[in-house]
């Protein structure tokens, strides 16, 4: 028995993974990491995997960086954990000092989570509590964006469409209102993305204009829909929805937990429509991918509908017990010092031109219907028939036999469904993405084959699963 073996059985026998049918490991073997550096994975028998999707869009400047290590190392040795409540530190301060100073203007407060969907849902309460504290009992509920996810608790599910994650909960969540996606993958021949996103604006003000009595905040991802399948729209519709809020007297919230931190080519996506929403949720990259915690930002409007003396019951009680973790703060410290010492916003510019380039030829692809990117995040999206777009049943799990040959040739490419993305690290070399479009390449060419045999049961899609 290899390593590999040795330690995936130990797996088996006490672990429940997330987001898996755990049947598929008695076909599918699972990969025991032992290591990591750089953009790159070692499993117990000494092969490495290129991490193509920075294991689930948290890394940034790569595995075991020396800077971040040395900085949370630095922390170990002075604090390692105290409660935020009545206590502070150093390295929360500085951390919210930093966070309001590089954040859109008009963000002056930093309230701390342990992970995205914890922030999320910190964004909704605060947003019905601010109303509710100003006397508008009705303003309960939110506006999602079809195709939209923002994470898997019970609020955070419920201001997301993706069916596979909500629809067997769908007795346990909020009453919201959905409104088409200006997703640009469905425009028409013809249309630019900004024509598209400026008429798909049309449902959204509709509903504002019906609906905003009773509408506490409007829930966006800008700019791409991660877990819906790479999708991206333009930022005129975010420009477009920031008026609308404003007229209709309407919260909105920015969902930066996985396209904040340089993902969509400036360091913020709302930065792109030159907007700062009313609260901005990051997670993921906040610490390099190193430990778990969420920022939700917002503005002294909102701050001071909470402040009055304790007996009025109007302060946000809310928490989490390692809010504000100084070893989490330590490590967005460093990443946040890597951003402004070593010019990634500039430097990236040349990677997602390498990114394009690259997979310029998947576009004449016959099973290929697009190309898309925004920034460091590329999306290749197959489907049955390229003129009209039919997608794959999903049942076929082509993504998965993509997924599988990556593995084979060294990389870790975990497609959405049938879409095969990049959102690797920063520190990827423009020959390591030319080996990722290769291996890419290669897999789309497998899985688009007439029939493909896949050694895993078919009964269970999973859009953010492989396949």
């Amino acid at each position: 028995m290899s390593l590999n073996d040795h330690w995936m059985q130990r797996d088996l026998d006490v672990l429940w993974h997330p987001c898996t049918q755990m049947k598929d490991h008695e076909r599918l073997p699972l990969v025991a990491i032992r290591k990591a550096s750089g953009v790159w994975l070692e499993d117990f028998d000494g092969k490495r995997y290129l991490d193509a999707v920075s294991s689930w869009w948290v890394n940034v400047f790569g595995h075991a960086n020396p800077r971040i290590n040395a900085r949370i190392r630095e922390q170990l040795e002075s604090l390692e954990h105290v409660m935020l409540a009545g206590f502070t530190h150093q390295p929360v301060i500085e951390l919210s000092e930093r966070l309001v100073q590089i954040t859109p203007p008009g963000l002056a407060k930093v309230f701390y989570a342990d992970n995205g969907s914890s922030g999320i849902e910190v964004a909704l309460k605060m947003s019905f509590h601010y109303w509710l504290n100003n006397g508008q009992t009705g303003k309960k509920r939110f506006v999602t964006l079809t195709n939209s996810y923002h994470g898997e608790t019970v609020a955070a599910m419920s201001v997301g469409d993706v069916s596979l994650f909500t629809d067997t909960y769908k007795a346990l969540l909020l009453d919201t209102l959905k409104v088409p996606s200006p997703d640009c993958y469905l425009r028409p021949e013809g249309v630019s993305w900004e024509e598209h996103s400026r008429v798909m604006f049309a449902h959204m003000e509709r509903t504002l204009a019906e609906h905003h009595h009773e509408v506490a905040a409007v829930i966006v991802e800008p700019l791409i829909q991660g877990a819906g399948g790479m999708r991206m729209y333009h930022p005129i519709y975010l420009k477009l929805l920031r008026e609308a809020c404003d007229r209709y007297g309407v919260h909105l919230i920015h969902d930066e937990i996985a396209v904040g931190f340089g993902r969509t080519g400036t360091l913020f996506a709302c930065e792109q429509a030159g907007i700062t929403p009313d609260f901005l949720v990051l997670s993921k990259a906040l610490t390099g991918g190193y430990l778990p915690m969420a920022a939700v930002l917002t503005t002294d409007e909102v701050y001071g509908a909470f402040y009055d003396d304790y007996a009025t019951l109007r302060a946000f009680l809310h928490s989490h017990t390692y809010t504000g973790n100084p070893l989490a703060c330590a490590a967005a410290l460093a990443t946040l010092d890597i951003f402004r010492d070593d010019d990634v916003i500039e430097r990236n510019k040349a990677l997602a031109a390498r990114m394009a380039s690259a997979t310029e030829h998947l576009k004449d692809h016959p099973h290929v219907a697009e190309v898309r990117q925004t920034g460091m995040a590329l999306a290749v999206e197959m489907v049955q028939d390229k003129a009209s777009k039919a997608a794959y049943p999903w049942q076929e799990r082509r993504g998965l036999a993509v997924y599988q040959h990556a593995l084979k040739r060294g990389a870790l490419l975990r497609p959405l469904g049938s879409v095969v993305y990049f959102l690797p690290p920063y520190v990827i070399t423009p020959e390591e993405i030319d080996f990722l479009a290769e291996v890419a390449s290669e897999g789309i060419d497998i899985a688009t084959r007439e029939t493909v045999s896949v050694a895993v049961d078919n009964r269970y899609p999973d859009h953010r699963d492989p396949g």
